[in-house]
């Protein structure tokens, strides 16, 4: 069985073209935000699981649902034609479980139109505004492009940082430092 990544590649590949042709990137963006956020909650993907509710009433659920969030009124909500035939395929072969999925697709290939990445940078302490803007300049020099940049904090690093930018990892944690000299102290 094909994994949920597989599965919503091609979903969010059309979202994609849609919106580009409508220029509307930045509302479907928001919209599958929101609908991430919706369906992370378990209780409505129990809701939209029950076998006894139709696609039409699991479909009004939805639009409901999203007209009530910020962000996805313009696009997921009823009043949109293209919103509602999108749910409507996604509930019609069993795939709106990966929503969640397919709007991380879909801001990846915003952000590779919008020549940006999304930039986590993982380190042992908080890091300055200072080092922020050093660390972000860094990389969109080197990557040549503009950069999202993220921090979270892991103990666990000792000290250092590892920079996550799209496929590069790059590891300058004292971990990863400290488990190299282990391995060639053994070797």
């Amino acid at each position: 069985m094909a994994d949920n990544n597989t599965i919503a590649r091609p979903y969010a590949r059309a979202s994609f073209e849609l919106a580009s042709e409508k220029k509307d990137l930045a509302a479907w963006a928001e919209a599958l935000e929101a609908a991430k956020a919706v369906m992370a909650d378990g209780r409505v993907a129990k809701f939209l699981g029950n076998p006894a509710l139709s696609d039409e009433q699991k479909l009004g659920f939805l639009t409901d649902v999203f007209g009530s969030v910020s962000g996805a009124t313009s696009v997921l909500a009823g009043d949109n034609t293209q919103g509602s035939n999108f749910l409507k395929l996604l509930l019609e072969y069993g795939r709106v479980a990966v929503l969640p999925e397919i709007a991380d697709h879909f801001d990846a290939l915003k952000a590779q139109v919008e020549n940006m990445v999304e930039v986590v940078v993982t380190s042992a302490t908080s890091l300055s505004n200072e080092q922020q803007n050093a660390i972000a300049a860094s990389l969109k020099e080197r990557l040549g492009r503009d950069v999202s940049l993220s921090t979270e904090i892991d103990e666990n690093l000792i000290g250092g940082a590892v920079i996550r930018a799209g496929d590069v990892v790059i590891d300058g944690s004292l971990r990863s430092r400290l488990d190299g000299l282990a391995n060639a102290l053994v070797a």
